[in-house]
């Protein structure tokens, strides 16, 4: 039996199996201990102080009791401080990015993936460097400046080289006014020394998802492939660490496992983090099982209604309140826009999940990972999130500020996005649509930023970002940041 220990570099010790399955035991018999819940609901609570405002988070117990609660005037009041926490750090900002997927080449036998080895019949694709170059104009066509590389894991036909110079290539791209300045990427776990050549080719965060916590199904899941070792795979944000790598992302497959489990077990990965290395995970993703070629998510029996996804969403707010959190377009729209009120603060829009999918008019469906819910195109999904008043920001700038890791953080918690990044959020904006953006979505675009402009703190920058936004306009400028 391993005892539970979060400064432990072993998987089986800061991922416990006992810890986990007595938190959901503690968790089930104070559900409705109201004494409890209020005081851990007022722990969570966003507190101002002299340099800033300060969220004390939760521990996994306390975070898995919020989960379990079930009553009802409990859980509005959760729902009611998750908006409040999203709003004190991220503001009504929501950052925007793509998956761009440069190889569906596996050799792993993953039972709820389509890129799985032995999936005979999906078409199989690998970029070129002149079939990327191609897919990055059609990304900054579309006014993206962020993106998430996606890889099989295939070292025969997607080694460390391929990745590196697939970011080299992602990065020279320039077509009229696109760039892409921020490329995360999310491919299998590799060692210290690939985690130090992702860094030095300039990534912003690594994102792996756990997929499941429980080491038995896990184990079942993963039959077949290097992705088979449990150990290697839980421990590999301590290797992107220890590589230089201080931006990492979390995240679980929800419905492969009960979900009190995938809870508990991703809350003690971010305690892990912050135990070992000071500073929590930059993000935290939350995937459903979704249908896709070969995969029928009513194979696995623990898929989520969507009020319960909404309320894991919810209580990860509350428990890590500084992370950024993420949903992708397998959600609906309807899905999604719940999610954001509750704690979302990046979303996919426009995406492809097919290797080579955006250079094709047409949707293509023979290389998709998963089923999209969400099709709307990019202009669409701008305009959708500033009719509900919210920021679409294509902010790249702490990244390229060297604002990362713990550094982020700190202007997290000391209250400076209001300063700093709303300002950053309304200059992309103003990119966005002066280069992109149809007339409709301009119209209501320059009226939110016209609103928004006024709630920055500070006279002089205020000032300053009214300047740049204007010679966005008028100029031609681009690429101002705080």
């Amino acid at each position: 039996m391993a005892l539970y220990n979060p400064k432990s570099l072993l998987a089986e010790e800061f991922i416990s199996h006992e810890e986990i399955l007595e938190t959901i035991q503690y968790a089930e018999e104070n559900k409705r201990n109201i004494p409890l819940i209020d005081s851990i609901l007022e722990k969570a609570r966003p507190q101002k102080t002299v340099s800033g405002v300060h969220c004390a988070g939760l521990t996994h117990r306390e975070a898995s009791v919020l989960l379990a609660c079930d009553i009802p005037e409990k859980v509005e009041q959760m729902y009611r401080l998750a908006e409040q926490i999203k709003l004190a750090f991220y503001g009504n900002r929501i950052v925007i990015f793509a998956p761009l997927y440069l190889s569906n080449y596996c050799v792993n036998g993953c039972v709820y993936c389509p890129y799985h080895a032995k999936n005979g019949h999906i078409t199989r694709k690998k970029l070129t460097q002149d079939e990327i170059r191609a897919e990055v104009i059609a990304l900054q066509d579309l006014g993206h400046k962020r993106l998430a590389i996606e890889a099989g894991e295939d070292p025969v036909n997607n080694p460390i080289e391929y990745i590196l110079e697939s970011l080299e290539t992602i990065y020279s791209v320039r077509h009229k006014n696109g760039a892409i300045r921020r490329a995360n990427v999310n491919i299998a776990a590799t060692t210290v020394e690939n985690y130090r050549k992702l860094k030095e080719a300039g990534i912003g965060t690594y994102i792996l998802f756990q997929e499941t916590y429980h080491r038995k199904s896990y184990l079942e899941l993963h039959p077949t492939g290097p992705k088979h070792d449990y150990a290697y795979h839980t421990e590999a944000m301590d290797r992107a660490m220890q590589g230089g790598i201080d931006d990492v992302g979390l995240g679980v497959l929800f419905g492969l496992e009960r979900y009190q489990y995938e809870f508990a077990g991703l809350m003690m990965h971010a305690e892990h983090l912050e135990a070992v290395y000071g500073v929590g995970p930059h993000t935290i993703s939350v995937p459903r099982v979704k249908r896709a070629d070969d995969i029928d998510p009513d194979a696995f029996d623990n898929g989520l209604s969507d009020e319960l996804f909404e309320k894991i969403i919810a209580c990860i707010r509350i428990a890590v309140p500084y992370t950024g959190m993420i949903i992708s377009t397998r959600e609906s729209q309807a899905v999604r826009e719940r999610a954001l009120r509750l704690g979302i603060s990046q979303i996919s829009g426009g995406s492809r999940t097919s290797v080579g999918g955006y250079t094709e008019q047409e949707r293509p469906h023979d290389s998709e990972q998963f089923d999209v819910a969400d099709q709307r195109t990019l202009d669409e999904v701008v305009r959708w999130l500033m009719k509900m008043g919210d920021i679409p920001s294509f902010c790249t700038a702490c990244y390229r500020e060297g604002r990362t890791g713990d550094r982020f953080m700190t202007l997290c918690k000391n209250g400076q996005i209001l300063n700093c990044c709303h300002p950053n959020a309304l200059m992309t904006l103003a990119e966005y649509l002066a280069d992109y953006a149809s007339d409709d979505t301009k119209q209501i675009g320059r009226a939110l930023i016209e609103r928004e402009i006024e709630k920055i703190p500070r006279d002089k920058v205020r000032e300053i970002a009214r300047e740049h936004i204007a010679e966005i306009y008028h100029a031609n400028r681009r690429d101002f940041r705080f």
